[in-house]
């Protein structure tokens, strides 16, 4: 079996070389050489007590990790508490804007009555002027109410700025909240990921008490999860996708109140994080990795790889044929591998790598995956978790949320393309 070191890099150009040795049989011991040696019968005593005593670790490990699943399970719960005071925060600002909303409607109104009352005042001391020439105490009385509906006027209109600013303050909060369109396609992905794992548990028995549960939670969300992720890998490969990236369309939100509590909020985000948390919590993808392994064929191929530093001279390494289960799951983490290594590169997200590895997966893409190729992929996600690729997408994606934010209020206008690209 080959040796495989867990490095963020890309795979090695000189992988190790073990020869598989032929273990002899072993046979078992017969009642007659037992009887002939009846001196290691304390020697298999001691043997047992040793046994006892791995048992006893095992337990105490067990113990650990059982431990660790109920602080986990604490954390899942007060994220849960947290996702619903959220949720209540965000009906309350609901309520608040459209409490705003009546306020204003109700001082523009106010407002108008009022400049059309200063119409009326006007007019009236211009036809006292025409009608009188020696009522000069009346005309100052008048011109006094003028002036005074004039700085109720300007006080109104102070008043109505400062409203529309905190509604546009409201307003731009509330959009923070509601996810755009890229951030659903990556909500999207996810709950493909976790209704294809727990299915896979599902298959070959592990964690059988809620395997069935989550997947049928998650396959109602993602019925195709293989389809869609192979599909998403493949825009990825084309050139096309980063020019669709910019479309405004493609990364505009949902700006109407009601998205809230839809699908396109940032609790849907939240519901995906929480479940993909859970499932590295019970080491699911971990345990359906280990049982394909054990359902592999035992047949052997041979694989050519020329060696770099001597041309011409190849070096034979030996791979294992991988099943037919194997070998699509390594087609599905390559395609997921592929789109975020591109969003990266759009991004500009480990910008001095981000390149080099998706042009590695792009190169991956038609060929047969070997048991190489499954080692690859593992490595290319443990790269991407260290690396925190996901969690650098995210804050990129707010900071575009914020930047035509920003420049909608101070410009009193909506930002252009050019501006949103710089």
């Amino acid at each position: 079996m080959m040796s495989v070191r867990t490095t963020p890099s890309v795979p090695p150009s000189k992988p190790s070389v073990r020869t598989p040795v032929a273990i002899p049989p072993i046979e078992p011991p017969s009642s007659r050489i037992i009887k002939r040696f009846p001196p290691e019968i304390p020697q298999l005593n001691s043997q047992d007590a040793g046994d006892q005593r791995e048992a006893s670790a095992l337990r105490d490990e067990l113990d650990m990790v059982q431990e660790e699943n109920e602080i986990l399970l604490d954390k899942l719960r007060r994220a849960e508490e947290r996702r619903e005071e959220s949720v209540a925060r965000a009906r309350e600002l609901e309520k608040q804007v459209a409490s705003l909303g009546e306020g204003v409607s109700l001082e523009a109104k106010l407002l108008s009555r009022k400049e059309a009352a200063l119409r009326q005042r006007e007019a009236a001391l211009k036809a006292a002027k025409q009608r009188t020439d020696g009522r000069d105490e009346e005309v100052a009385s008048l011109r006094t109410q003028i002036e005074n509906f004039k700085e109720e006027a300007i006080t109104a209109v102070e008043q109505l700025r400062e409203a529309e600013a905190e509604t546009k303050a409201l307003k731009s909060m509330t959009q923070r909240m509601i996810l755009t369109q890229e951030e659903m396609e990556e909500v999207v992905l996810k709950r493909c990921w976790l209704a294809r794992y727990w299915g896979l548990a599902v298959q070959h028995g592990t964690c059988a008490d809620i395997a069935v549960s989550k997947h049928e939670l998650w396959s109602a969300l993602a019925p195709l999860p293989f389809e869609v992720v192979i599909s998403a890998g493949q825009k990825a490969r084309e050139e096309s996708w980063e020019r669709a990236s910019g479309d405004p369309d493609r990364s505009k939100h949902a700006r109407e109140l009601s998205d809230l509590t839809g699908e396109g909020n940032i609790e849907t985000m939240l519901s995906v994080e929480m479940g993909l948390r859970e499932l590295a919590s019970l080491k699911v993808e971990d345990a359906v990795v280990l049982a394909l392994a054990q359902q592999r064929r035992p047949n052997m191929v041979r694989q050519s790889i020329s060696d770099s530093k001597s041309p011409g001279d190849p070096k034979f390494i030996e791979a294992f044929e991988l099943s037919e289960d194997e070998a699509e799951d390594v087609l599905f983490k390559e395609a997921w591998l592929t789109y975020f290594w591109r969003r990266a590169k759009v991004h500009g997200v480990e910008e001095d790598i981000a390149e080099e590895r998706l042009q590695f997966w792009i190169s991956r893409s038609g060929q047969s995956p070997t048991s190489h190729d499954a080692v690859d992929v593992e490595r290319g996600l443990l790269e991407l978790r260290k690396l925190g690729i996901e969690q650098q997408l995210w804050e990129a994606s707010r900071r575009e949320i914020d930047f035509p934010s920003s420049t909608t209020v101070a410009n009193h206008k909506p930002a252009t393309d050019s501006e949103m690209s710089s």
